[in-house]
């Protein structure tokens, strides 16, 4: 009890203190998973509001898939993407393997799932009225697509949070991809389970206590966005409704 004690202790004065091992790791993560999440939103925000939005031949298949990319094991994301960068791989031409891209690769791979979902559901749920009508005012279809996403946005930035917080967690693809490289790769997942193998059980703890940290006020966002979202559609639901001036 006295050990735990005593690390718990010293994580907490390696966090109060800024220690630069333990800072540097923090925000290599989270800027790895910012960038992964910026990709993903380029990518899965338009799939989703496609799959929410249009009716179209194979729109119930590619929902599915959708669907189950959600429960992609991360290692299995991280096997795929080492086939494709490793040296004998046809993107190792790149010497992408072990460096910052191949975990922003893996981590996009495995968030792009979620947003696309969330953006598909959030979409899905909006008032057709609101696009038949801005259509018949003259509305182009670019136009339209914006209009229904800003009423869908904060939907919309609880998907990005709820991916974020997906891929600064993972372990499995970071430590395939990025080699835990000091200073260069090693992420918070992958330096505690280094340093939890090595012995430094303190410095592990504080990764750790961070890592909570971040988790907590990715769920604090992410209910906070589901909220105003449910106050939204229960206003919308109970107004009348009005035409564009």
């Amino acid at each position: 009890m006295h050990y735990i004690v005593g690390a718990l202790r010293r994580a907490v004065d390696l966090i109060l203190s800024l220690d630069p091992a333990v800072m540097e790791i923090a925000w290599l993560s989270i800027k790895l998973s910012a960038i992964s999440i910026i990709i993903a939103a380029a990518i899965g925000i338009p799939i989703g509001f496609i799959l929410g939005v249009y009716d179209f031949p194979g729109r119930s298949f590619l929902t599915s898939i959708v669907n189950t990319l959600l429960s992609l094991p991360t290692v299995v994301v991280g096997l795929a993407v080492y086939s494709f960068i490793s040296r004998r791989g046809p993107l190792g031409r790149f010497g992408l393997l072990f460096t910052p891209w191949a975990i922003i690769i893996g981590q996009t791979i495995l968030a792009t799932p979620i947003v696309t979902a969330l953006t598909m559901n959030a979409t899905r749920s909006l008032d057709r009225d609101l696009q038949l009508t801005a259509l018949s005012l003259g509305a182009s279809r670019v136009q339209m697509a914006w209009l229904l996403l800003l009423q869908a946005r904060f939907a919309v930035f609880g998907a990005l949070v709820a991916g974020f917080g997906r891929v600064i967690a993972e372990v499995g693809a970071a430590m395939m991809l990025g080699g835990n490289i000091e200073g260069y790769t090693r992420t918070l997942t992958t330096a505690i389970a280094l340093e939890t193998s090595k012995g430094e059980f303190a410095f592990a703890l504080a990764l750790g206590i961070i890592l909570l940290l971040i988790s907590f006020v990715v769920n604090i966002l992410v209910h906070y966005f589901q909220q105003v979202k449910h106050r939204g559609a229960y206003h919308g639901n109970n107004s009348p409704r009005r035409g564009f001036a």
